[in-house]
């Protein structure tokens, strides 16, 4: 993907729904999204479209599904529909032995449901390692609440435990519709695409070759909407695959074409090639970059050393290695004061925030992870913000001094911890890695 002009110049040319200036609000906390939903939910009049990697069998999860139950109830003519990664809804849990998969409850409730809702699984590749439904949104009558968050326990801060995203509301019926209508064109209608409420005995599942159309048709999906090219606007964007991925360009596009500063989001810090390019171009113009990721300790599959290790906790530590590369290299930026690296942590919370904001008026908000596989194999999607007017430029800047609550600055590339300082499973494994040469592919699809 070389850059040209013509792509420099992307952004300014980007059509987008016009926006008011109170059309764009912050949740902050996931218990504010978990409370929003189900406000939203119960008083939704015309259609509730939920797409997320997974909808979990567990407590929060069943309260979701109960309320769009509920709210299907009291009124039938309801048009509900959520979308989840077909594979990912039918497996348990990563090392949870005899789990079931999250189906089995879509099929038990909905077989007792009076007015049943569709739960759909989208088989955006033929094995979940190849790629997830990875897009984001929940669209209920004309508003659009926007989050990289799945809906169970941690997500909506059921127990102790939580896990940190990014919860925007959008006041926008072309938004929603515009939304709407891609979800219902390229999703519920294809024939790959498969309810997961079946009874077991007539169930049907998609075949390889529906799955295979099924992606090429993906890989060119788009929204369609009545757009403006001035003033405050939001442009919805999706991508799939390396190959004319409209969202892969943009952010880049956002890099490239910034002027003094950029604030990104990451869970951990695996950019691809030509986006680490073009940070490290950003940073040699004499441009300032803040980076917020996770600590080891906050990633989904961190495993404590006292805890028995299996080898998908090794995972937080390869990112890590890959951070203290990066910030090594770029060791004067940071020295110089343009480059920050914030490294999130509170206790045994999780990180999950991704987006990024250019020069204060542009903003990405997404649930990309921007490393190699959400660029080149899952579905993914994203909303950019453009602030005209600054509008908003005071709430999103509440927002990043609320994301940096539990951050530490680091100062110097060694305050990341080295091989030799890991768990000795850890160290085993790694080693085991590097010799095979398997690092490169695993960064690639993990």
């Amino acid at each position: 993907m070389v850059s040209t002009i013509k792509e420099r110049a992307l952004l300014s040319k980007l059509g987008g729904i016009p926006l008011q200036p109170d059309s764009l609000s912050w949740l902050l906390t996931p218990k504010a999204l978990k409370a929003e939903l189900l406000s939203r939910i119960a008083g939704a009049t015309h259609s509730i479209y939920i797409a997320a990697l997974y909808l979990e069998d567990d407590e929060a999860g069943r309260e979701i599904l109960a309320a769009l139950i509920e709210a299907k109830n009291q009124n039938p003519q309801l048009d509900v529909k959520v979308l989840v990664d077909f594979h990912r809804a039918r497996r348990g849990l990563i090392g949870h032995k005899g789990d079931s998969g999250n189906y089995f409850m879509y099929r038990k409730v909905i077989e007792a449901a009076e007015h049943p809702i569709d739960i759909l699984g989208v088989p955006v590749k033929s094995r979940e390692f190849m790629g997830v439904l990875h897009l984001k949104g929940f669209v209920i009558d004309d508003s659009v609440i926007f989050s990289g968050a799945s809906l169970n326990n941690i997500y909506l801060h059921q127990d102790d435990k939580y896990r940190f995203d990014r919860y925007h509301v959008i006041e926008s019926a072309e938004l929603a519709r515009s939304m709407r209508e891609m979800i219902q064109h390229y999703l519920v209608n294809d024939v790959a695409v498969t309810s997961l409420t079946q009874p077991k005995e007539t169930e049907r599942l998609p075949a390889k070759t529906e799955i295979t159309s099924l992606k090429h048709r993906l890989a060119k999906a788009e929204y369609k909407f009545q757009e403006t090219r001035i003033g405050n606007r939001v442009t919805p964007l999706m991508g799939l695959g390396r190959k004319k991925n409209k969202l892969n360009k943009v952010i880049v596009a956002m890099v490239e074409e910034s002027k003094d500063s950029l604030f990104i989001c990451t869970p951990y810090f695996n950019p691809p090639y030509i986006l680490v390019r073009a940070l490290t171009k950003h940073l040699r113009k004499g441009k300032k970059i803040d980076i917020v990721v996770g600590d080891k300790t906050s990633n989904d599959f961190y495993i404590p050393p006292e805890e028995e290790f299996s080898t998908i906790g090794a995972l937080p530590y390869m990112y890590e290695q890959s951070l203290r590369k990066f910030a090594k290299r770029q060791q004067w930026a940071i020295e110089n004061g343009q480059l920050n690296i914030h490294l999130w942590k509170d206790g045994r919370n999780s990180f999950h925030l991704k987006g990024i904001s250019a020069d204060s008026h542009r903003h990405l908000i997404t649930g990309s992870n921007l490393n190699p596989r959400a660029w080149a194999l899952d579905l993914e999607n994203g909303l950019l913000l453009q602030d005209e007017s600054e509008c908003w430029k005071e709430q999103f800047e509440q927002e990043q001094q609320h994301i940096l609550e539990h951050t530490e600055r680091l100062y110097h590339y060694s305050q990341i911890e080295t091989l030799q300082s890991y768990p000795a499973p850890v160290r085993k494994l790694m080693k085991r890695i590097k010799r095979l040469k398997a690092d490169f592919l695993l960064r690639r699809i993990l």
